[in-house]
């Protein structure tokens, strides 16, 4: 696990560093599972280029925020973190998606989160707000080891409170066992 966390984070420094953006093709497939390829491009390189000259460009042609734009940054479309039966742990499926939130964050300083954990109906109410609060602050440290500024996330805890599911098997259960990041307006 802490080699992951530090190879992702030693990837971002170099990305970084870098001198000069790539350039981005059009042939490139659409779901990237790299997160610096999700964020960098499209929000800082148009504002150059409307500084500089609008003869290639039409006037609607702002820098786009990739939250609004699913089709072309899949993994910020993902906002919802799911986990086995009685864990806290995030699963590595979700750890790119995770990545590419915190890279936005840190590139927008100021949106905010709010990490709302979830659990099923099975486990007494404290068990379950303790075990929702613990999933929201495993996301909410690897949002920071990402990049992501403590003061621009907020973790709660609704335990069973806020079931997407209302089936009493295990197909519902598992719906209900995640942690929802909502971008705050």
């Amino acid at each position: 696990m802490k080699k992951v966390v530090i190879s992702i984070v030693l990837v971002n420094l170099l990305a970084a560093c870098a001198s000069e953006k790539p350039k981005e093709t059009a042939s490139a497939p659409a779901p990237i599972t790299e997160s610096k390829t999700v964020s960098t491009a499209p929000v800082t390189a148009p504002a150059p280029a409307s500084s500089s000259s609008s003869s290639s460009t039409p006037p609607s042609a702002p820098a786009v925020d990739p939250l609004n734009d699913p089709q072309k940054y899949p993994l910020l479309a993902r906002r919802s973190f799911y986990y086995a039966l009685d864990s806290s742990v995030v699963q590595d499926a979700d750890k790119a998606a995770l990545q590419a939130h915190a890279i936005y964050l840190s590139e927008h300083p100021n949106r905010k989160i709010r990490l709302e954990g979830n659990c099923d109906e099975r486990g007494s109410n404290e068990y379950n707000l303790g075990l929702g609060q613990r999933r929201a602050d495993g996301v909410r440290k690897l949002l920071e080891l990402g990049g992501a500024k403590p003061g621009q996330i907020e973790s709660v805890s609704y335990g069973e409170e806020k079931p997407k599911s209302t089936a009493h098997d295990e197909t519902g259960w598992a719906q209900n066992r995640r942690t929802d990041l909502m971008y705050a307006r």
